[in-house]
């Protein structure tokens, strides 16, 4: 998995001098911004196209609107210099970017009490994410816990057709812009890969407790409980002390040696997580009770390379995959007294960055490579022994991507929808339940080399991962190198 240098992120409104932080006051006043994605540019558009018309009449302005000479597919094609990339907001149903003081290589949403399958806007967000800050400033590294609110949806021109009351009042409600609030707990490296997981509450009145985990750049691992955090977040009369800023645990069982992969089990309420190093070792941490934290020794080894990605079987509790440098996805069962993988299937030539395992359809998992292929593989198709990775035939297979796909992930509740980040500065979102007949095109109307299976395409700025929203349908939210980006198509 690899890295951008951490850089100060430049804002239009003063931040400090030198990407400082203000002194810690609670909740930050101004921890990051939205910025306008759309300016006033489309107003000058539509006031050429009058002009157009005027010169050309109607029935030849309407042939030339019509013709397209060319399409521009971000991640083929190159701006010229001077050429800017501009959203079509008649595309988005809601679109919102945010910047922090550092980049983020890696964040987790979190869930939160406000119910679900929600579809109203204006949209509120909780999410974790860790820092990257520049070489020489790692003390300046930041585990946010953020709240994004007033997400309003794009404006729409009114047709004049709608007689929905409801869309009605929701319409008013849509002024304002929108509001980011954080709280910091510090660090001392770089975050490499940021996972939370929510504890059952004791009853109906009280939050879950939420904790994260942070492999940072040190090798360490850290647990976090940011209930507080979240707490103050919407009453900012919570009380909230310097202590519980602080480490649940410290986890030194990979020394000084990085990783990427981390992983909470959806099926351990009490909390049980793996983590996978680039010496290749994995290892398993549980939660005992009274709050003790636990590492079994016996680290897990098979991968000849680093272990890029890992994550638990959603439905078998003693069940993980992993993915590795060596092109291998290996099944493990924490059970093993051999600590070696029960299955090893060879999917690339090449290091397998990412990886998802359908929570809806069990036997389906996704892989993206460094090639910036990426595959779905039948389970049920995989077959030990477990000595030398073998071969297995994937359902499906895109090379659309000519960079590595840095982010992978299904659909929370379409199990033939998958979001893909990758290296190409691109989000893209496939449906793949769409199926050709022999006669029909692979190109999507008519631009050639973009499967039919792609729904969106969204640019932004070296995307390094991406997450579905589990309570908002269709929303996805992105780190980058310019910040974070929040979005909803029209496609989805």
């Amino acid at each position: 998995m690899g890295k951008r240098v951490g850089e100060p992120i430049e804002a239009e409104h003063d931040r400090g001098k030198g990407g400082r932080r203000a002194p810690d006051t609670g909740i930050d006043e101004e921890p990051g911004e939205f910025e306008d994605e759309f300016g006033d540019e489309y107003e000058s558009e539509d006031n050429g196209d009058e002009a157009a018309a005027e010169e050309l009449g109607e029935g030849e302005h309407r042939d030339a609107m019509q013709l397209d000479t060319h399409t521009f597919i971000p991640g083929r094609h190159k701006l010229e210099p001077g050429q800017t990339l501009a959203p079509d907001p008649s595309t988005y149903e809601m679109l919102h970017t945010l910047t922090t003081t550092w980049p983020c290589l890696s964040f987790d949403l979190v869930r939160d009490q406000l119910g679900g399958n929600r579809k109203c806007y204006p949209a509120t967000i909780y999410a974790v994410a860790g820092t990257q800050a520049e070489a020489g400033r790692e003390k300046d590294n930041e585990l946010l816990v953020m709240k994004m609110s007033r997400l309003n949806r794009n404006q729409r021109a009114d047709d004049g057709n709608s007689d929905d009351d409801e869309d009605d009042d929701q319409d008013e409600d849509e002024d304002g812009d929108p509001i980011l609030e954080t709280r910091s707990l510090p660090l001392t490296s770089t975050v490499n890969r940021v996972r939370a997981h929510q504890l059952p509450p004791s009853n109906s009145l009280t939050a879950p407790t939420t904790m994260v985990a942070s492999m940072l750049e040190s090798g360490q691992v850290v647990i976090h409980d940011i209930s507080t955090q979240l707490a103050a977040l919407d009453r900012p009369t919570t009380v909230h002390s310097a202590q519980q800023d602080q480490p649940l645990a410290t986890l030194l069982m990979h020394q000084a040696t990085e990783g990427y992969a981390v992983d909470w089990s959806p099926l351990v309420p009490m909390g049980k997580l793996l983590t996978g190093d680039n010496d290749g070792k994995i290892f398993v941490t549980t939660q005992a009770e009274g709050g003790r934290w636990s590492t079994d020794g016996r680290h897990f080894q098979g991968h000849a390379g680093s272990v890029e990605e890992i994550q638990w079987s959603p439905t078998e509790r003693n069940v993980f995959a992993s993915a590795g440098s060596d092109g291998a996805v290996k099944i493990w069962d924490v059970r093993s007294k051999s600590r070696r993988p029960a299955i090893g299937v060879s999917v690339s030539a090449v290091d397998v960055n990412v990886m998802s395992w359908s929570h809806l359809t069990a036997h389906l998992l996704a892989t993206g490579a460094d090639d910036g292929a990426w595959a779905v593989w039948d389970l049920r198709q995989w077959k030990p022994p477990a000595t030398d990775p073998g071969h297995s035939s994937s359902v499906a297979k895109f090379t659309f991507h000519r960079e590595p796909i840095t982010s992978i992930e299904w659909h929370p509740q379409d199990d033939s929808i998958v979001a893909v980040a990758a290296a190409d500065h691109t989000l893209s979102l496939w449906d793949l339940a769409v199926e050709l007949d022999d006669e029909e095109s692979g190109d999507t109307a008519g631009v050639a080399d973009v499967p039919a299976q792609v729904l969106f395409l969204h640019y932004m700025d070296t995307i390094k991962e991406c997450h579905w929203h589990p309570q908002i349908p269709g929303c996805v939210m992105a780190t980058g190198g310019a910040g974070f980006g929040i979005f909803k198509t029209i496609s989805v």
